[in-house]
């Protein structure tokens, strides 16, 4: 079997928490032990501002010239810092280098002051690379929408077994029956992208003896929303309610799944939506948004829920029926279980990447 060299631009560390980075450590993981080398080049982060500052940098363009690879792969959160080191080495590198996508920045809620910078600075990057890794449909069509550009890329869904959900029917239709208020979990950083004000808006017009939430996530991304999250809470007079856990561990994630009975994560828009299938594999009904990639995975009516982003009203008439008809709970649970189960696998994803670059480096 040939042995890849494989070159990786990232800002900060692989084991920061979000679903992009988690995708990127998977995909090092299946590459190193396919018997592949990574080298990993770690950017500052900074402002977006300063990002853009990297393109004067001759130190960055020149260790990305000088890399000996068969591939150099960027995260495309790195794209303000790479647009001229991309564009100085087109067709002298001697390597493909190709963008994994997981969602654009211009996707996400912006000032329009600000927004037509950011349209600019991103179609210039993705006109700069050699090809693209996909995490959904969805993320492919909106490059595509941006760029119009038709570069060799495939669609490599992320994986949902990284918890290794063992749980069974019996135990989801166990826990389906209990009584008791309904328990639901949104998982995310508090960001506002996330969605957690949506979802405590619409928990706040249900009796409060029907329902239980745990947000698990990060607070320091935007430590001005966090707070105003909790004051929401504060104000409503909701703290018997709402519990705040701040991110948690693999093992504090599994122990969450499997107490709780529905996954709500609201965005206003999503890539494709790692934890929806995580919360899947617990057997939780996943309630996402119809913005974006939540739709490859949730199938409404099914083993889930899609609202508009922001709709509240409708996001609270969807979980007072899971909460008063626990048939459909149980049903819903099943479906989402099994619609887990025939998902790939991340070894599946990570084989599926490393041939695209195979056929590349040939």
């Amino acid at each position: 079997m040939r042995e890849l060299r494989i070159g990786l631009v990232i800002y900060g560390s692989l084991d920061s928490l979000s679903g992009g980075y988690l995708y990127d450590r998977k995909l090092v993981e299946h590459l190193e032990a396919s018997g592949d080398r990574v080298e990993v080049i770690s950017l500052p982060w900074r402002t977006y501002g300063s990002h853009l500052f990297d393109n004067f940098l001759p130190a960055i363009q020149s260790r990305l010239k000088g890399l000996q690879v068969d591939a150099l792969l960027q995260d495309e959160l790195n794209h303000p810092s790479l647009i001229w080191a991309n564009r100085s080495m087109s067709g002298r590198a001697g390597f493909p280098v190709l963008s994994i996508v997981h969602h654009l920045r211009i996707s996400e809620a912006h000032p329009r002051s600000l927004e037509w910078v950011y349209r600019r600075v991103e179609k210039a990057y993705l006109m700069s690379v050699d090809g693209f890794i996909f995490n959904s449909e969805a993320t492919s069509r909106e490059v595509v929408k941006l760029a119009g550009v038709g570069l060799p890329g495939i669609i490599a869904r992320p994986g949902g077994d990284r918890l290794n959900p063992e749980i069974t029917p019996e135990e989801i239709t166990a826990r389906a029956r209990q009584p008791g208020p309904l328990r639901v979990i949104f998982l995310g950083n508090l960001i506002p992208r996330k969605g957690l004000h949506t979802l405590l808006e619409a928990l706040s017009r249900l009796p409060q003896g029907m329902w239980r939430l745990t947000a698990a996530g990060s607070m320091g991304m935007d430590p001005p929303y966090a707070r105003k999250m909790q004051d929401f809470v504060t104000a409503r007079e909701l703290q018997g309610q709402v519990r705040f856990t701040g991110p948690l561990d693999e093992e504090g994630l599994i122990e969450a799944m499997r107490m709780h009975h529905v996954l709500a994560v609201p965005s206003t828009y999503e890539g494709f939506g790692i934890a929806y299938l995580e919360g899947m594999g617990f057997g939780l009904p996943a309630i996402g948004t119809t913005a974006g990639g939540a739709r490859e995975i949730i199938t409404d009516e099914a083993d889930g829920f899609l609202v508009e982003p922001g709709d509240a009203g409708t996001l609270a008439g969807r979980l007072i029926r899971l909460s008063q008809d626990r048939r459909l709970l149980e049903e819903m649970s099943l479906a989402a279980r099994a619609r887990y189960l025939s998902h790939p696998t991340w070894k599946e994803t990570g084989a599926r990447i490393r041939q695209f670059l195979l056929e590349l480096a040939a």
